[in-house]
């Protein structure tokens, strides 16, 4: 074979996307590309491994997925306007954790998006509800618990 078939065997992604923001940018696009639901997702998550895993599962309910890498993201693009109907949020990261912008989301009149934290911790339950989270689900996030929230957010937004 030649070396870009054997290049193209090894990796997944192609040589020539180098950061992460341009990786992220990309997955986006092409979870907007397989048709949106309308269902506008955002992952907070600052592990990439973690942050794919999640998207992929998000991907295949035709969600329209976006990333912020730690909670003062999130934050930011509430305060830009954005609005979404779902938040996966991770609990430890960098710079501002996920129960800390819960408490800001919230605090923002953030009422109708549905917060769910996402954490290994034994004790992130308890964290996360008292922020305002909706509900908590361990990590590794089942597919079943992704299901669950998803359609009850379908059907909420059928009802409304």
């Amino acid at each position: 074979p030649s070396s870009q078939a054997a290049r193209a065997e090894r990796s997944p992604f192609p040589s020539s996307w180098t950061s992460w923001s341009s990786i992220s940018s990309i997955l986006i696009m092409a979870s907007k590309a397989q048709g949106s639901s309308s269902m506008k997702v955002l992952v907070v998550e600052d592990n990439t491994v973690q942050w794919m895993v999640l998207s992929q599962k998000l991907r295949n309910y035709q969600c329209e997925i976006t990333l912020a890498m730690n909670g003062k993201e999130a934050v930011d693009l509430f305060l830009k306007g954005k609005k979404f109907d779902i938040i996966f949020c991770d609990k430890d990261m960098p710079i501002m954790t996920g129960p800390e912008a819960v408490v800001k989301i919230r605090a923002m009149g953030e009422t109708d998006v549905k917060i769910v934290g996402m954490s290994a911790d034994d004790d992130a339950m308890e964290v996360f509800i008292s922020a305002g989270a909706d509900i908590f689900v361990p990590k590794p996030i089942k597919v079943q618990d992704l299901e669950s929230v998803i359609k009850e957010v379908v059907n909420k937004k059928k009802n409304t």
